[in-house]
């Protein structure tokens, strides 16, 4: 692991403890003045994220959700983060919520932490040097017959419950944020996730680079990979399947749909 990219893993972590530290504090919970739709915890780890990255590496931008505004272009490299991505899970008190941050270099992501300070889990990254989870390499994943879809309802809804009921044999597997539903995929946990409404950038970054050091596909729902160019809002969704023919499967039952 290179020196920066265990840097961040510290702040990762440093930031998880945080908030587990403020569950059921009211104030952490609450949102923040003048920034409808944040709260309190959103905006410290922000803070927090932005210093620290500043000093590991000077000079490099960050791009954060909790930017004021994003702009299309970006940097020719940048750290794009995530403080709490699942902050519905953290505020209900559920185990499915991460702290991230990715570094990107000319539109290619090429490390990637994804934190789960309630599930003690760290996903670690880097492009052409493997994937890690708690310190332990992750292989590269193989073909199966198994199909487990993930998504972050207590029952399949939407575009999971379209994969259960045209993908033959599924089954179903709850979690949390996108990053993190993402990454089980990537580990060989879960075989499937689709999300077919708006995501963004700083979601899928981190899990970007643990899905290309592990083989599995990350795609846009109308197909071709998940870019990290344009808008950071990528309105059409994301296809995160255990290879190519499932994805290709994914796609064609959201067809079908608008087909019917």
């Amino acid at each position: 692991m290179t020196a920066d990219v265990e840097a961040v893993v510290d702040l990762c972590r440093r930031a998880g403890a945080k908030l587990m530290a403020w569950r059921g504090d009211a104030n952490a919970a609450a949102e923040y003045p003048g920034r409808p739709g944040k709260i309190n915890a959103d905006i410290e780890l922000h803070e927090m994220m932005c210093t620290d990255l500043a000093a590991i590496a000077p000079g490099i931008p960050v791009i954060s959700e909790e930017d004021l505004d994003h702009e299309d272009r970006r940097p020719s490299r940048y750290w794009i983060i995530d403080p709490i991505d699942g902050t519905a899970s953290w505020k209900g008190g559920f185990a499915g919520f991460v702290v991230q941050a990715a570094l990107v270099v000319d539109d290619v992501p090429i490390a990637g932490v994804i934190h789960g300070p309630a599930l003690d889990v760290t996903y670690v990254a880097e492009r052409g040097r493997g994937a890690t989870r708690n310190g332990v390499a992750l292989p590269r994943l193989s073909p199966s017959g198994r199909l487990v879809v993930v998504d972050n309802y207590p029952q399949p809804k939407r575009a999971a419950a379209l994969m259960m009921a045209g993908l033959p044999g599924a089954t179903y597997l709850e979690s949390g944020s996108l990053g993190l539903k993402a990454a089980l995929v990537a580990d060989g946990t879960a075989d499937l996730f689709v999300k077919d409404v708006i995501v963004r950038d700083w979601d899928m970054a981190p899990a970007a680079v643990v899905a290309a050091e592990t083989g599995a596909v990350m795609e846009c729902v109308p197909g071709g990979p998940y870019a990290l160019s344009g808008s950071i809002e990528k309105p059409e969704g994301v296809i995160v399947a255990r290879d190519a023919d499932l994805a290709a499967r994914a796609r064609a039952v959201l067809a079908g749909r608008e087909q019917a």
